[in-house]
């Protein structure tokens, strides 16, 4: 790539200037990179207490709805389930964290009074209610898990596409750049050195002329005058 770069002081101030934006691009990528990570091992703390919550949350609701099945039937539990009116209603939003676009997920309705639920306290038990308050649990768990694990991925593929700029810049670009850096002032300094010995030679030449000049100037003096 080198050998197709025109060796001329324009184009080495040219390529000192793309070096210094680069090293300034790679800095600031490495900054972005490391904070990206920081941003990540914390959101993954998050979602690996997320997990472990939905996994508690998801058992103790399997086992309430079991028990709820097995003392009032299934049919009482799923009569409870139909009378249902207001569904849950989930909402997204955005926000930024070092430049990534996450959601945010809000939820409303999720957890719902003896009447919201529609059976009211005639058609209901003990149980099909604990049933209800462990799914109603679940769910808001579920949707927390949902923003956080989205939050994360998305993180892990800014973090992915950083690296990758990071190590195009370090390990391509900049290489190539200090190579025609090089190439160039390598060259220059060759045309240099070839115009000092160039004009060496021309000064010594004007003086040997000189100096043959005088001599013949001071060989004509010298000679006798034809009488």
């Amino acid at each position: 790539m080198a050998k197709d770069v025109k060796p001329t002081r324009k184009n080495l101030m040219a390529i000192e200037d793309r070096i210094e934006l680069s090293e300034r691009g790679h800095d600031t990528l490495e900054q972005k990179r490391d904070g990206l990570i920081m941003e990540f091992m914390d959101i993954l703390d998050q979602a690996q207490d997320v997990r472990s919550e939905l996994d508690g949350n998801y058992e103790t609701a399997q086992k309430k709805i079991n028990m709820a099945r097995a003392m009032e039937g299934d049919v009482a539990v799923r009569g409870a389930a139909a009378a249902l009116k207001e569904h849950p209603e989930i909402t997204t939003q955005s926000k930024n964290i070092m430049g990534v676009v996450v959601p945010q997920i809000e939820s409303s309705r999720v957890r719902k009074s003896l009447d919201q639920r529609g059976y009211g306290l005639l058609g209901s038990s003990a149980r099909i209610d604990e049933a209800a308050d462990a799914y109603e649990e679940l769910l808001e768990t579920i949707i927390l898990a949902a923003e956080v694990e989205t939050a994360m991925k998305k993180m892990l593929k800014e973090i992915e596409t950083t690296k990758r700029r990071v190590n195009a810049l370090e390990f391509k670009l900049l290489p190539e750049l200090n190579e025609n850096k090089e190439y160039i002032e390598q060259k220059l300094e060759e045309q240099e050195r070839e115009e000092i010995f160039r004009l060496k030679k021309i000064k010594n030449k004007k003086e040997k002329e000189e100096k043959e000049e005088r001599e013949a100037e001071e060989a004509a003096a010298a000679a006798p005058a034809d009488d």
